[in-house]
């Protein structure tokens, strides 16, 4: 069976803007993203264990006194005391009874070390630093673009990078049961622009090469960008899978923190593979023939 590419844009648009209309709904109703520790803030409890110890016994006593959600690092010299960040309680005297009771019954020279309130700052300006890298960014990959192809292959990759970060933040929203937002999150959006924008500028250069090429140049633009995806889409689905296989064999078999990255990146280069095949090369199409029609109609 012949596979044939076709301009998609529209419907390819109304499903991306739906599911950013689904994580816009539920955010408003109180169902947003869900925040880890680093960004709401909370308690940090620090005891020396006397010894090497297992942090999956930590993790089911705290389950035993109902903390489900809590993030636990390995301290000290010889790795000998454990950091325990939680939500805030309502009775912490009480928490910590219980925790060092349960710990005790595995580790008796269990030690009380500290006991500290953890704000928010650190998230915030993680925040603050993300937001200004991914500004420049697309600035610079906007300039790079627009010297290497045109401006308008510029503003259609801008405008793919905006449309898988959105989905990507989306996709947390949605799957917030599965998804805790950690400082891990912020280098997996990071990570997921370099890989958006490098899907896309290859198509971009097969493009332009089939734009000037005899025999393609006259055909309508939609037409250049079917035949440049399909002539760019083995490549693009050997490295996405290959990609792919790594990030999902560390989500299978990676700790509660490399879950908490890996299933971000998962999404974000799905959504960097969508965009960079249905959307990006249509939307330079469109673009370019809303320019010849603008300067038709002077």
């Amino acid at each position: 069976m012949k596979f044939e590419m076709k301009n998609r844009l529209k419907p390819c648009a109304a499903v991306s803007v739906a599911i950013m209309v689904v994580a816009l709904v539920m955010s408003m109703m109180g169902m947003g993203m869900n925040l880890g520790i680093d960004f709401t803030g909370g308690t940090l409890m620090t005891y020396n264990m006397g010894e090497a110890f297992d942090t999956a016994v930590v993790t089911d006593a705290l389950s035993a006194c109902g903390i489900a959600d809590a993030q636990i690092a390995k301290t000290g010299e010889d790795n000998t005391q454990v950091q325990i960040r939680i939500s805030d309680v309502e009775n912490t005297d009480e928490l910590r009874t219980q925790l060092e009771a349960k710990l005790a019954e595995t580790y008796a020279n269990i030690e009380y070390v500290d006991i500290t309130r953890v704000g928010a700052v650190v998230g915030g300006e993680l925040i603050n630093n993300a937001i200004k890298s991914l500004t420049l960014a697309a600035v610079l990959m906007l300039l790079y673009i627009a010297v290497r192809f045109d401006l308008y292959s510029g503003l259609a990759a801008v405008i793919g990078l905006v449309h898988d970060i959105a989905i990507m933040m989306s996709f947390v929203v949605i799957l917030r049961g599965f998804i805790r937002v950690e400082t891990t999150f912020i280098a997996a959006l990071l990570t997921i622009v370099g890989y958006s924008i490098n899907n896309t500028i290859i198509i971009f250069d097969r493009i332009r090469e089939n734009s000037h090429k005899v025999g393609v140049r006259q055909l309508p633009r939609d037409e250049i960008v079917n035949i440049s995806i399909k002539e760019s889409l083995p490549r693009t689905l050997n490295t996405t899978i290959t990609t792919l296989l790594t990030i999902v064999t560390l989500y299978v078999l990676g700790v509660d923190s490399i879950k908490q990255f890996a299933l971000p990146l998962i999404i974000g280069i799905i959504s960097g593979t969508y965009s960079a095949n249905m959307i990006n090369g249509y939307v330079w199409s469109l673009l370019m023939d809303l320019r010849s029609k603008s300067r038709k109609n002077k």
